[in-house]
């Protein structure tokens, strides 16, 4: 289904913000970033499309698949692209939550608390493997991914923005495991899955990579700064009144679903809007439209929605493929806004 142009609005500048880039520069600074990741990544654009949308969309992004198929490796390339900060957690059942943020010592010649950070300060996480320490563990980071800060000892220590976990885990019949909580995985804003490589993509891996490495020469294509230009960007694409309507009916349907258990919150709304924005702007336009929605619908909020244990069963793939299939049967479903003229300026 293609829509066309709902009303539009000539891209403005939020409010504390400088000035976006035209969209000819977004294109070009993230078609940048993206070519980086796809030379790490074979045959896998559509992952590698979507952990970019989440970074500019300043969300953070769960990736879940079995082992060996570049989870990893993704979520390296995303940091190494970028010239920020970052860090790398290994998630272990003997990792503590002061490993992730942080410790008050006591200083001896100060005679004084002195905090010391943890691995979480920097403005890319990688969080390897994260459904393999326990839930006290992950829940770490529950405050530093919804507010940007780390509460220790009754003191608050603010997360430098940028701030984006990229967090990989394997299925959870995995053994050793531990299911990430329903509040937890609600603040991921995208979950994708890698999938194996088909058979030319597998093989051109094992041409091209049977001597090197394709991450040790992969270098940085933007700074901080120009993130924080792409961002700037991505926020001011326009979201029409009737598009943001659309949304609503479709997150609305997911909480009143004879299949799902537990519909999707309105954080997965602003998160679904959010992404949107980025898919428009790196598609050539200063607005959404509902096919742009309609795409990002399952990797945003199925990850946040609980299926039924009839549905689960019912449906060859667990409760996984069911929620998808229901999630594309809501999209279906729900009235495509119509199109209107474009507001005077």
């Amino acid at each position: 289904m293609t829509s066309e142009a709902l009303t539009s609005s000539p891209m403005a500048t939020p409010a504390g913000a400088g000035a976006p880039l035209s969209l000819d520069e977004f294109g070009r600074y993230t078609g940048a970033i993206l070519d980086n990741l796809e030379r790490v990544i074979d045959g896998k654009t559509e992952a590698a499309t979507l952990a970019l949308i989440v970074l500019i969309a300043e969300g953070h992004l769960l990736v879940e698949d079995v082992p060996g198929v570049g989870k990893t490796t993704l979520a390296k390339a995303l940091a190494t692209s970028v010239g920020c900060t970052v860090s790398r957690i290994q998630f272990t059942p003997d990792l503590l939550p002061s490993d992730v943020t942080g410790v008050s010592i006591y200083n001896q010649v100060d005679h004084a608390f002195e905090f010391k950070r943890g691995a979480v300060f920097a403005n890319i996480v990688i969080a390897d493997e994260i459904n393999r320490a326990s839930p006290k563990t992950q829940s770490a980071l529950l405050e530093c991914m919804e507010e940007q800060q780390v509460s220790v000892d009754g003191t608050t220590h603010p997360l430098e923005p940028p701030f984006i976990v990229v967090a990989t885990q394997n299925p959870i019949e995995m053994e050793g495991t531990y299911a990430l909580p329903e509040a937890q995985r609600d603040r991921f804003m995208a979950r994708i899955s890698m999938g194996y490589p088909d058979a030319s993509a597998e093989l051109s891996m094992l041409h091209h990579r049977e001597s090197s490495s394709p991450m040790a020469s992969l270098r940085a294509v933007v700074d901080k700064h120009r993130l924080a230009e792409l961002i700037d960007t991505a926020r001011a694409i326009y979201v029409s009144r009737a598009v943001e309507s659309y949304v609503v009916s479709i997150v609305q349907a997911t909480r009143i679903h004879p299949e799902f258990r537990l519909g999707a919150s309105p954080r997965g709304t602003l998160h679904l809007v959010r992404a949107a924005k980025v898919l428009a702007a790196l598609r050539g336009r200063e607005f959404v439209v509902p096919d742009d929605i309609n795409e990002l619908v399952v990797p945003i909020l199925a990850h946040r929605i609980v299926a039924t244990r009839r549905a689960a069963s019912d449906t060859r793939g667990g409760g996984t493929e069911a929620i998808a299939t229901a999630l594309r049967g809501i999209v279906a479903a729900t009235p495509v806004p119509l199109n209107r003229s474009r507001p005077s300026a």
